[in-house]
Formats: C-alpha cells, structure tokens, sequence
C-alpha cells in the first residue's frame, strides 16, 4: 500500500487536505536496443519521468496551474499500474489547489478503481466530497476509507465527521468514542463527541468532552468558544463571558474570533 500523507486531513474543516504528491521510479538505464517498440517505451518512460519532476517541481513553488498541466499529460499517456492511479492522485491533488473540486473527485475515484487499496486517494476523496458538500458521496469514501484501513485513526475520524455532518449522531458517536477510547488524549475526538452530545442536548457530557479537549490543548479556540455557548445555555454568564475571552484570544480564524467577541460584550 502506497503511503498515507494527508496534510491537515484530520481536521476535514476544509479540503484544502491534499497530500504532497506521489513519487514515481526513475526511468531505468539506456538500452542499447534498436527496437523500435522497445525505443517508444524508453521515450515514453523519459517523458514520465520528466512531466512528473516538473510536476512535483511547480507543487513546491505553489505553481498549481503547472502542475496540473504535468500531471494531466501524464494521465493522458494511459500508465500502467501503479503509475495510472498514481498520475491520477497526483493530478487531483493539484486540481484541487485551482479550484476544480469536481475533477479532483472523478479524478481520484478512478485512482480507486485502478488501485483499490490506494489510501491516500480514498482519504482525499474524503475531503473532497465533503468540500463538495455531497455527503452522500463522502460517507461512501469514508467507508471504504475505513474498509482499506479499518486500524487507521484517519480513516475512523473522517468517517466520524461524515456521520456527524449528515445527521447519523449513532455513527458519530460510535467512531468518535472508539477514538477516544484508543487514544484518550486526542483532543479533536472529544471536541467532536461533545458536538455529538450537543446535537443530542446532552449538555452536561457535552461539556465534559469540551473541558477533556481544552485540559490537552489549552489553545483549542473551537472547543473554548462551543464551552463558552454550554456555559451560556446553563445560565453561567460570567464563566461564559472567560470562555469567550479567551476565545478571542486564541483564534487564528478571524471570524470564529469576532463571533467571540461579539458574545463576550454581550454577557
């Protein structure tokens, strides 16, 4: 199995949760045949080779428009496996980065159909699905996420987060809870169950996640700030009004930050 290496896939907030791309092999010593077959091949291993190191090339400079271009020609010369869902991942990748969701989708469910247990394109496909905002279709690559890696933390949290986005609370919590249960200072699994609690009213265990969540990571603005609106619901106006505070204090994303303070001078 090719390896996993999803940047910021755990947080499935955004899908700008593609991996760096994946490495094809060299093009291998020159043949002294002059067969004209054997001579295309060798052409065509060149030109891989090469469209795939520009490609890599224009991802590190940011150049996405580039290396889509790479990538696609790569996609075009038709690969066998495992380079035809590999120019396909790679490719999805760099569509995603200009904005073409969609192709990013079809792009690595064909890397899936060529490669069936291909990790890391069903663990963008994930993220993708959900920028989309199909979640019908993101539940099903979450499950054969968790089907191709059923051990995997990634693949039970972003099954998790499905779950919860489209409404099956029993899913949510069940994955959400077995991550917590194998990695009890995972503060994004408690978060996310007191979310489940939340949906459920059950804000006394809500509550308990957010403060499981804030003891490991005393900077989690998001966990801070849904505190501050459990304390605010049970009438705790000024523990409310030092959530809020200190919301506003740790968010990096200026809108959760303005929300934050907006509440706080309201209490």
């Amino acid at each position: 199995m090719r390896g996993l290496a999803v940047a910021s896939l755990l947080a499935f907030a955004v899908a700008s949760a593609v991996a760096s791309a994946q490495s094809y092999p060299g093009p291998g010593a020159p043949s002294r045949s002059t067969d004209a077959r054997t001579l295309l091949e060798q052409a065509r291993d060149r030109e891989v080779h090469e469209r795939f190191m520009r490609g890599v090339s224009a991802e590190e400079r940011g150049d996405w428009k580039a290396a889509v271009a790479e990538f696609r020609r790569a996609v075009m010369l038709d690969l066998p496996e495992p380079r035809g869902s590999t120019a396909r991942y790679d490719l999805a990748l760099a569509e995603m980065h200009v904005g073409h969701a969609d192709d990013a989708a079809t792009l690595l469910e064909e890397a899936l159909h060529r490669d069936p247990r291909f990790a890391a394109a069903a663990a963008n496909l994930v993220a993708v699905q959900l920028f989309r905002g199909d979640l019908a279709a993101a539940r099903r690559a979450a499950d054969r996420f968790l089907e191709i890696a059923p051990s995997s933390v990634l693949a039970r949290y972003g099954r998790g987060l499905t779950a919860l986005r489209a409404g099956d609370m029993a899913t949510a919590r069940t994955d959400f809870r077995a991550l917590i249960d194998a990695d009890p200072a995972y503060a994004p699994a408690h978060y996310d169950l007191a979310l489940v609690e939340l949906r459920a009213g059950r804000d006394e265990a809500a509550r308990a996640e957010l403060e499981h969540a804030l003891a490991l990571s005393p900077g989690y603005a998001r966990a801070r700030f849904a505190l501050g609106t459990v304390l605010m619901r049970d009438g705790r106006r000024a523990d409310a009004r030092v959530a809020f505070d200190r919301c506003a204090r740790d968010a990096a994303d200026p809108v959760l930050r303005a929300l934050a303070i907006d509440l706080r001078d309201k209490l």
